[in-house]
């Protein structure tokens, strides 16, 4: 497996621009089902989950192509709503064909995606939120075959503010018959983006960025060009990596709204930041300072995609700091690799307790998950001496190429393949 190489102490500077948002273009790649035509997409990052998605897609009939930042999806020819079995398993996000591919072709055959149970991560309110309109949802095994004559538009109250659920559910109703309004709907800028996507394509959908979404069913919709958001997250984790690093650096084609909490958080440690229009400055000439307290919830307070790296910098500010994770369980796994390179941190329950220390040294340490290991490699741009990340399929999930966005800013990254066997 290829491995990231640091050589860490030496504070990024300059400029970079942020690529298009992961997390939107998953389910808007999905929504291009909906509409038979070719679609063009621009700003859609190259990463393994954008890929898996796309081969997903192919194996389903679409024509499928990125060149750079920009995909063209032609959905006239697709001939299956069967997902495979082996596409599922490497992708959660695999989930969000479910509503498109159900509200096109009245029937829909899945596995459960990326391993993971029904009911875990809150998939059991996707499938929930479908039965609300009218799917008859049978299991056999892990597979999942949902089916629907017609979709009828209803009230839909999500029991937690999911992303994919909400999502999920739009897609489904943008073709059923009649109104859907679904209460404590996620407000994240991703659904905003799926809003103004479907809107684009003919749908009638208000609502998205507060915690009641109105969709109006409609017929048709046409196949359209649209533009991804920038990636928050991506930008968040800049952000703090310049910091961790006494760094200075400016972020461009960013949406400083879409980080708001992150900004006042980064703010109470001492981080100094400007924004100006789709700009953002950051520069952290001094040792950090501790945060109190920082609780992830959903959006717009703080992200849990963000505590891992967000630690790694209290890890090195002066005093004690307190993260409580309410999103996820297990998203402290990054805590035991970080110790590794002097970190002082203890974990009890869904809280972590960081004490700053001076400073990180150099380790091999392990990426557990994406943002775990986009963690791990602050961690070594700040420590001293070399740091060796391993597993960094992870990272790629989510980072288009991050060794070559660090060394644009002055950091010494290598991304290093396996020595072949004997």
């Amino acid at each position: 497996m290829e491995k990231l190489v640091i050589e860490g102490g030496r504070p990024l500077t300059g400029a970079i621009q942020i690529h298009g948002a992961k997390n939107a273009a998953l389910p808007i790649l999905a929504a291009c089902l909906l509409a038979s035509g070719t679609h063009t997409l621009h700003n859609v990052p190259n990463l393994l989950d954008i890929d898996t998605m796309l081969r997903i897609l192919r194996t389903l009939g679409c024509r499928a192509e990125q060149q750079g930042d920009t995909v063209t999806i032609t959905t006239t020819t697709v001939h299956s709503s069967h997902i495979p079995e082996e596409l599922m398993g490497q992708m959660r996000s695999s989930i969000f064909l479910m509503g498109p591919l159900l509200a096109r072709f009245g029937t829909v055959t899945m596995y459960q995606p990326g391993g993971c149970a029904i009911g875990e991560r809150k998939i059991d309110l996707h499938l929930k939120g479908l039965q609300s309109l009218g799917a008859e949802i049978e299991e056999f095994a892990n597979r999942i075959v949902c089916t629907a004559s017609a979709l009828q538009g209803n009230e839909i109250f999500l029991d937690f503010p999911s992303v994919g659920a909400t999502e999920n559910i739009m897609m489904a109703a943008v073709k059923a018959e009649g109104t859907t309004t679904i209460y404590n709907a996620a407000r994240e800028p991703e659904i905003q983006d799926l809003q103004n996507f479907l809107n684009a394509m003919g749908a009638d959908i208000i609502g998205a960025g507060t915690d009641t979404i109105t969709i109006r069913g409609v017929q048709t919709l046409n196949p359209c060009t649209y533009r991804i958001i920038p990636d928050r997250i991506v930008a968040g984790t800049f952000l703090v990596a310049a910091a961790a690093t006494k760094g200075n650096i400016t972020l461009e084609r960013v949406n400083p709204a879409h980080l708001t909490s992150v900004i006042h958080v980064l703010k109470r440690a001492g981080v100094q930041i400007i924004t100006d229009g789709d700009i953002i400055h950051v520069s952290c000439p001094t040792r950090p300072k501790a945060v109190e307290r920082i609780v992830t919830s959903p959006h717009p307070s703080f992200p849990t995609d963000l505590q891992s790296q967000v630690m790694v910098l209290l890890s090195l500010a002066d005093g004690l700091s307190v993260m409580k994770e309410t999103i996820f369980e297990g998203r402290f796994k990054h805590v035991d690799e970080l110790s590794r390179m002097g970190a002082d941190i203890r974990v009890d329950m869904s809280s972590a307790f960081i004490r700053g220390v001076p400073r990180l040294y150099g380790a091999t340490v392990e990426a557990t998950d994406l943002r775990a290991g986009a963690a791990l490699v602050i961690a070594g741009l700040a420590a001293h001496g070399t740091t060796i990340v391993e597993q960094i399929h992870h990272i790629d999930r989510g980072y288009d190429r991050i060794e070559h966005m660090l060394v644009r800013l002055g950091a010494s990254v290598l991304r290093q393949a396996p020595v072949p066997s004997e």
